[in-house]
């Protein structure tokens, strides 16, 4: 491949692919040598404090996970390992709103794909969506149905992976869904549906209430459900004392508070920190260490989880290398303080009900930080094709904001029939592809 144009952990080739709206670079990541050599320098330096003085996770990571991670991560993990996996698929940058964006670009072998784009979260990234691009855009190589296949698309966030980062302010998610729009435009695509989990669903949600003519419809596994009362409730309890619950709340609806009355008073210590101060956090920057708890401590339940891992006991697919991809690339990067900026940028209520009006479908894993109820879920959604809860016994568990349809859950989901659903409830032909987006990403090379 022509070497191109280098950025400061990969390459851009000379052949640009001209569109009517701007132009598409075709990516390879590239790490510098001496960047990998300087990490395994630093965490060989790594100074840990004295042990947790309780016998849970109450205080934050363990000490001997963290003990772990380093040890395995400068010794035993290869750190070109997250390049390898992001090289197998065709990358590209391209420059919306005078900020370069990185993205996947997938098309699917089969004729009548349907478009998707695919919205991370924070501690999150791309990386988190690999090991779905391959049943999602080829299906029957994977045990699924051709009718059930996509041809996907999995965009970096602004101040993630190989994004640029924002240099002024207003890059928050009702941006960065409106730079998906025209990302989507930009590509060829007349009709597609977008996905999200995490930020990722905020983003989602507010593409469905943005609602442009391309939208068939929306699916999320971190829904915006919460009625106003009861986000005014939640609201004034992030510091344990405020208002009681909305007095009127059913049996299932209590339960979707109460998971989310411990988030915000347990753990959401992280979004406050980044929501106010995100530049104070230098050491993200500085120590891979400070940057691997810093990620790692983000949910109970995930960091369950991730310290399962590194005990050499792994839930699923979440191995300490699955784990360690998205660390290493974040610290390759720099996007450690670039990325938690998002919260600060953020003016939308997380869990809030955004006004979405398309056609939406809803996934309900069990560790999910709250148990949407379907009362809330078919307010928040006028259009609510599907509410469905995956089964307890999978090991569907999930890493920060991963919120693609992984493993068992992708064939539960009535694809062709939401299809049919979604281009019903909007109107007009089944148009689903765009011949530009097809034709340029055929050419693209998979590196």
């Amino acid at each position: 491949m022509d070497q191109g144009s280098k950025t400061p952990q990969g390459t851009v080739d000379d052949e640009v692919i001209h569109l009517e709206d701007g132009a598409i670079r075709t990516f390879h990541v590239s790490v510098p040598q001496e960047d990998l050599d300087d990490l395994r320098r630093r965490l060989a330096a790594t100074r840990f404090p004295e042990k947790e003085t309780v016998a849970d996770r109450s205080q934050g990571v363990p000490l001997a996970t963290m003990q772990e991670l380093v040890r395995y991560w400068g010794n035993d993990y290869d750190l070109r390992r997250f390049e390898a996996r992001l090289n197998a698929f065709p990358q590209f940058l391209t420059e919306i709103d005078g900020l370069d964006i990185h993205f996947i670009h997938a098309t699917s072998p089969h004729e009548d794909a349907l478009p998707l784009i695919i919205t991370h979260g924070w501690p999150g990234s791309v990386i988190e969506m690999l090991n779905v691009i391959g049943p999602l855009s080829d299906p029957t190589a994977h045990g699924g149905n051709a009718e059930d296949a996509f041809h996907v698309v999995v965009p970096s966030m602004p101040g993630y992976a190989f994004s640029a980062k924002p240099t002024t302010t207003g890059w928050g998610p009702v941006h960065i869904a409106n730079a998906w729009i025209a990302l989507m435009e930009r590509l060829g695509y007349g009709r597609y549906i977008a996905q999200g989990g995490d930020w990722g669903a905020q983003i989602t949600d507010t593409m469905g209430a943005v609602a442009p003519p391309g939208l068939l419809g929306i699916h999320s596994n971190m829904a915006g459900t919460v009625p106003p009362d009861a986000v005014k409730s939640l609201s004034s309890n992030v510091l344990g004392a405020g208002d009681p619950p909305p007095s009127d709340l059913s049996a299932e609806e209590q339960r979707g508070y109460d998971e989310l009355s411990f988030l915000y008073t347990k753990g959401i210590g992280y979004a406050l920190e980044m929501g106010l101060r995100p530049q104070t956090l230098y050491g993200l920057a500085d120590s891979p260490a400070a940057l691997a708890a810093w990620m790692l401590d983000h949910d109970a339940r995930s960091l369950e989880d991730i310290v399962a891992a590194f005990d050499g006991h792994p839930v699923g697919n979440l191995t300490r290398d699955e784990v360690l991809d998205n660390i290493t690339m974040t610290w390759v990067t720099n996007t450690g303080v670039s990325s938690g900026r998002l919260y600060w940028e953020n003016t939308l209520g997380f869990f809030d009900a955004k006004g979405v009006t398309v056609p939406a479908a809803v996934s309900v894993f069990p560790r999910e930080l709250y148990q949407v109820p379907r009362s809330w879920a078919e307010k928040a959604y006028p259009k609510t094709h599907l509410l469905q809860r995956a089964p307890r016994r999978e090991p569907l568990r999930r890493l920060a904001g991963a919120g693609a349809l992984h493993g068992r859950a992708a064939s539960r989901v009535p694809v062709a029939s939401l299809r049919s659903r979604f281009d019903a409830d909007k109107g007009g032909p089944d148009a689903r592809t765009g011949t530009v987006g097809r034709d340029r990403a055929h050419r693209s090379p998979t590196a």
